[in-house]
This record gives structure tokens, C-alpha cells and sequence, in this order.
């Protein structure tokens, strides 16, 4: 039997009028309603997170055709845009949030455009939103020491516990970096499965601490969106980001074996 092979998109913002900081991975609200419309009208059946990976651990059958929708960091468009275009089909979803950027007591001031606030968020989770964990300030986890990276990820689960009422069960990796470390830390704050990016079709293979999600973007137009639903030229269509990616990893290997040499935390 042939592996199933899952679209899950990944979203940041979704505004009209987004920043220079987040508009190449902003989409508007149009496109975004578009893009909703066309989901249900192809008979996609959306799950949150924690849905596919309790299928894919138990074994119980998927739907025909699945897809998961996904948002990272918590920007105010998801409340503002997203959630009424869901609901007009309804349409499940999941957002990472950074703790640290969400508008409120724990605001750290880095959010790179207007954020959620709590209210908000907790009228997505009321709203059938599935409400997952994406760091407290946003690092790249694998570049921190031990104890910072723990400090992260604890922040993180246990504001998103006391602002909800129960621990968050899925996280996304700021900026899709993790490593073998990164990934046992966060199975041991109580996380059962996390998303990287890696712009490729998520298969159970890839375990549920590293499965790939595919990016949409403001340059995203209705035949690349028909595309990443099928996974159709997934390999040119995110070449340049797959190069670009490589590149950064010898930066960051060789941050790493410099901090070691110095003996700084890694």
C-alpha cells in the first residue's frame, strides 16, 4: 500500500496591508478566502495536528482526502481574516503561537507586525482552532544552550495552559529548525508531535517530531496553491528556499562547533 503523502500548508500572516517584515509571508484576505473556497470545493477534508498524528499512532484510517492548515507566530489577521473564512466552510485548523509576541502580560515587544491578544485566541479555540506552541521568544531553539532552550519551550506550554486551560499538545519549530536535542526536549515538556517547513508532503515516515509542511506565501497564486495541495513540482517550486536553506545550515553548523571551541553553551 502506497504511503500517504499530506499537504500541510503553513500560514503566518494574513492581512491587506502587512509590513515590510511580514509581507513575503503574509497572504491577503482575499487569497486567503480563495484558497478556503477552493479546499472545500475539491472535498478536502482539513484536520488539526493533533488529529493526524492520533490517526497515524493508532492506526485509525485518515480521511480520503486530508489536508491541514496551519498558522505560525499569532498574527491579529488570523482572528481578524482567517477565522470568519474557516468558518464559512467549516474548516479546521491549527496555530503555533509565540508566547513572547502575543499582545498582553507576557508580551516581550518583539512581534514583528500587530499580534493576537489572548482574547482573541481563546475565541479561536472556542472556534474548534487547535491552539499548538511555537517558543516563548522565537530563537532558533538548536542554537541555544540547554537551559534556555528548556526555558522556551516550559514558558511557552505553560502560558498557553493557564490562558487556555490545558497544555498545548503540538509545536512548530521557529523557523523549522530542530535538531535530534531540540526534538527530545520538546517530547519531554509534553509535546506529542511538532512541524518543521522542509517544503514537502508530511509522511508518517518522518515520525511525528518532524513532520514537513509546505509554505504559502503572498506570491502564492491559484495554480502553485492547486500545485502544494497535490504536491505536484514541489521540487522546483521551493528550489531557490531548499538552496538557500542548505547554505544557512554550514553558517549555523559553524556557529556551533564555534561555540563549542569556546566553550559557550550549545
Amino acid at each position: 500500500m502506497t504511503e500517504a503523502r499530506i499537504p500541510i500548508l503553513m500560514y503566518h500572516a494574513v492581512a491587506a496591508d502587512p509590513n515590510d517584515a511580514t509581507r513575503d509571508l503574509s497572504v491577503s484576505p482575499q487569497a486567503f478566502a480563495e484558497q478556503m473556497a477552493l479546499i472545500a470545493d475539491r472535498g478536502l477534508t482539513p484536520l488539526t495536528t493533533a488529529d493526524l498524528a492520533a490517526s497515524w499512532r493508532s492506526g485509525r484510517p485518515l480521511p480520503a482526502l486530508p489536508v491541514l492548515i496551519t498558522f505560525d507566530d499569532g498574527y491579529e489577521g488570523v482572528h481578524r481574516h482567517a477565522l470568519p473564512a474557516l468558518a464559512e466552510h467549516g474548516l479546521s485548523a491549527t496555530l503555533f503561537v509565540t508566547t513572547g509576541w502575543l499582545r498582553g502580560a507576557y508580551d516581550t515587544g518583539g512581534g514583528p507586525d500587530t499580534m493576537l491578544d489572548w482574547r482573541q485566541v481563546r475565541e479561536l479555540a472556542d472556534a474548534g482552532v487547535e491552539i499548538g506552541g511555537h517558543s516563548h521568544s522565537h530563537p532558533q531553539l538548536d542554537q541555544l544552550g540547554d537551559s534556555a532552550l528548556r526555558a522556551e519551550l516550559t514558558r511557552c506550554r505553560d502560558i498557553v495552559a493557564g490562558e487556555l486551560g490545558a497544555p498545548p499538545v503540538s509545536f512548530a519549530y521557529p523557523y523549522g529548525y530542530s535538531s535530534r536535542r531540540v526534538r527530545t526536549a520538546v517530547r519531554e515538556n509534553g509535546f506529542a508531535q511538532a512541524l518543521a517547513v522542509g517544503n514537502a508532503l508530511a509522511r508518517r515516515a518522518q515520525g511525528p517530531y518532524a513532520l514537513r509542511r509546505v509554505t504559502v506565501r503572498r506570491g502564492t497564486g491559484a495554480e502553485e496553491f492547486e500545485r502544494l495541495l497535490d504536491g505536484r513540482a514541489l521540487a522546483r517550486t521551493f528550489a531557490r528556499d531548499r538552496a538557500l536553506t542548505k547554505g544557512y545550515a554550514v553558517v549555523r553548523r559553524t556557529r556551533r562547533l564555534h561555540r563549542r571551541a569556546v566553550g559557550a553553551p550549545v
